[in-house]
């Protein structure tokens, strides 16, 4: 009972915040995000002692090197949280925004603009760089945001939570704009999924498990994606050093995200050459590869991959490697497998290029490049909210276009329906 009432208070906060945000001008809501930044540099120590706890207890219970990487924030994050922010700020703000307008035949002037989708729960995992980026994409849309963390980072939330509220409110910040639940009871989640006519909109960062749970959990539509298995196709026309270098920072220059390669897909044409060098280089880095009959033959070091392996989204240095016929064979392997998040060809050849790019139903395809670009700040959004692999409404990194949706507003001259 108390779980309820509480997350019904939140919600109604969140409410009256995004009926005051509406109004905000892009100048203001700039003004109390360089504030955000101000107060973000100025209390670094207590962030890291915040961190800290949250680390220490992370070891005692066990947690994986890979979710230890993504809980801490050291000075490299924190500098780029910072960046992010500012980064938003120099965006255009969409919100007012005429997306079309025409006039119709009887006068009537009719706009399609951007406006903001109101209150958004965001849940997420380990990451206490959601915190901010979240808090801050949804406030310069004019969104308000109630934020659940995970258990494993709710020292390092809270902390950010309170910073980025005292700052805000240095120059005006709406009181219920960024809202922390700071219980980690999952009972609040069920609560907070259920806020039906206060949240309009839940976007869930994490494992697999969690976005499924939300999912079928939610009276409140989703925004999501279950899994990041991620694809790399060296096509027979590839530079092969090229694909060497994508390969191996696709899958190694930080394997525990969810744009870091899962399957390595190679040209039958070009196996031979290319399967020693590269396994050669993924061993430095301590890789597991399991591959098809085919690459165990070209290379004995390599372990017999199983059926669910094509399937499977590692977040560890781990690599699948089938070898395939031509660039047909390796369309239909990742829309069969993938999980229509990233996916890349090397290849010289345009036809191959083109016959990838139109034909692999992911959110986000790569001729010649790797896969961990896939990144709100990579594509010039600033920071990202999320990346979605639905279809509607959003796919893809998520940034401030992503976070609103629009009305029409009709002007006429006293016009009436005959």
């Amino acid at each position: 009972m108390g779980f309820h009432a509480d997350m019904v208070e939140i919600g109604d906060q969140a409410v009256k915040a995004s009926r005051t945000l509406a109004s905000l001008t892009s100048r203001k809501k700039d003004a109390i995000l360089e504030a955000m930044v101000g107060e973000l540099e100025g209390r670094r120590d207590e962030l890291k002692v915040a961190n800290a706890e949250d680390l220490k207890r992370a070891e005692k219970e066990g947690l994986s090197s890979a979710m230890l990487d993504r809980l801490e924030l050291t000075d490299a994050r924190m500098d780029a949280m910072i960046k992010g922010i500012q980064d938003v700020v120099s965006l255009k703000d969409p919100v007012g925004t005429t997306i079309s307008s025409w006039i119709r035949p009887n006068g009537l002037e009719i706009q399609k603009v951007r406006v903001p989708i109101g209150v958004i729960g965001m849940i997420y995992e380990s990451r206490p760089n959601v915190t901010v980026d979240a808090a801050t994409l949804c406030f310069k849309t004019s969104n308000a945001v109630i934020l659940r963390g995970g258990s494993e980072s709710i020292h390092s939330n809270k902390a950010l939570a309170k910073v980025l509220q005292e700052g805000g409110k240095k120059k005006g910040l709406p009181e219920g704009t960024i809202q922390l639940v700071e219980t980690t009871d999952r009972e609040a989640v069920k609560e907070l999924v259920h806020l039906v006519g206060k949240v309009d909109v839940i976007i869930p960062r994490g494992g697999e498990g969690l976005i499924r749970m939300i999912t079928k959990m939610s009276h409140i539509p989703v925004i999501k994606h279950y899994q990041g298995n991620c694809h790399t196709y060296v096509d027979e026309s590839a530079d092969l050093e090229m694909a060497l270098e994508i390969s191996e920072n696709a899958k190694c220059q930080r394997p525990g995200v969810c744009n870091a390669m899962e399957t390595l897909l190679v040209h039958e044409k070009v196996a031979a050459e290319f399967l020693p060098t590269l396994v050669q280089r993924l061993r430095i880095h301590g890789v597991e590869l399991r591959g098809d009959e085919i690459a165990c033959t070209i290379d004995s070091s390599i372990n017999e991959a199983k059926e669910d392996d094509w399937y499977t989204e590692y977040l560890d240095l781990i690599l699948a490697i089938r070898i395939v016929p031509d660039v047909k064979a390796a369309i239909e392997h990742v829309n069969q497998y993938g999980s229509h998040h990233s996916d890349a060809i090397v290849a010289s050849s345009e036809g191959a290029q083109k016959m990838f790019t139109q034909e692999v139903d992911s959110s986000t395809v790569y001729v010649n490049a790797s896969t961990r670009f896939t990144d709100g700040a990579e594509f010039g959004l600033g920071a990202e909210i999320g990346i979605s692999t639905d279809k509607l409404h959003a796919r893809g990194p998520m940034g401030l276009e992503e976070l609103t949706t629009y009305k029409y507003i009709v002007l006429g001259k006293g016009q009436i329906k005959e």
